[in-house]
């Protein structure tokens, strides 16, 4: 499960991982989730873990009738967010999403996009989804698939390892691409009380201008910073150039791409 420290977004990282992380893993998979969502047209909806807002924005725009409410465990990113979409039917709060402030029953849908890795407990977090559900209720959210299903991860998790052989950072493989078990998460969701439990494996591209670029965004837009400054003090800088010249090895030096997939959730 994750551990503290994975879960905080604080100083410069929420504008590196809205500029980085944003276009190159997270839009895509807005995009999918936002019509999954508008399919099943939800009165009230509930976003957790909502992030800089890039699943807000798509869910803003194709539910233009729903009261949703966006969520997130640490203010600077929803200040963020905020700054890039105000709304009349979008309210964003704090919230644990492990301990949700609103009453049972107050939503018609839940959806949290690649927010699940951050629960200590997830089955706890599952409990919290299905309790402010309104019979009928429908919990939609997203998983990273394992690291060699991801290759800018998967690249960035080997040349930390290289750099580091002795104590390499494993924020990558324990938190963000640690959670892809589909049977443990739906054995996880029936013990939390869902049924109908659906699931389905999503593959997109992930695009960068350079190599440089998709490295600031997983080495200084994410608690892996954290890891790589615990290692090399005042070395954030030089890591991170280490680690973009790998990729520019395996990915070309001018644009580049590489393999992306999620797993998708839809449970009752």
């Amino acid at each position: 499960m994750a551990e503290q420290n994975d879960r905080a977004f604080t100083g410069s990282i929420p504008a590196l991982y809205e500029r980085y992380m944003v276009p190159l893993l997270f839009e895509p998979y807005a995009e999918d989730l936002a019509a999954r969502a508008k399919a099943l047209a939800p009165g009230r909806l509930l976003e957790v873990a909502a992030g800089t807002g890039v699943v807000t924005r798509a869910l803003a725009a194709a539910l233009p009738d729903t009261a949703i409410t966006a969520t997130d465990l640490n203010e600077a990113m929803l200040d963020f967010a905020i700054t890039k979409l105000t709304a009349r039917h979008v309210t964003y709060r704090p919230a644990d999403g492990q301990a949700l402030p609103f009453p049972d029953a107050s939503f018609d849908m839940v959806a949290c996009q690649f927010g699940i890795m951050f629960f200590p407990d997830r089955v706890k977090g599952f409990r919290e989804a299905r309790r402010v559900l309104a019979p009928g209720g429908r919990y939609l959210f997203s998983v990273w698939a394992d690291l060699g299903a991801n290759d800018f991860g998967e690249a960035i998790t080997e040349a930390l390892e290289a750099r580091f052989p002795a104590n390499p950072p494993r924020f990558l493989m324990r938190t963000p691409y640690g959670h892809h078990n589909i049977e443990h998460l739906t054995r996880d969701l029936a013990a939390a009380g869902f049924t109908d439990i659906k699931v389905e494996s999503v593959d997109r591209m992930a695009r960068a201008a350079s190599a440089y670029d998709a490295t600031v965004g997983f080495c200084q837009g994410s608690p892996l910073r954290a890891e790589i400054e615990a290692r090399e003090q005042d070395g954030l800088e030089t890591v991170t150039a280490a680690v973009a010249e790998a990729l520019a090895q395996r990915f070309g030096r001018g644009a580049v791409e590489g393999r992306l997939r999620a797993h998708v959730f839809s449970a009752a």
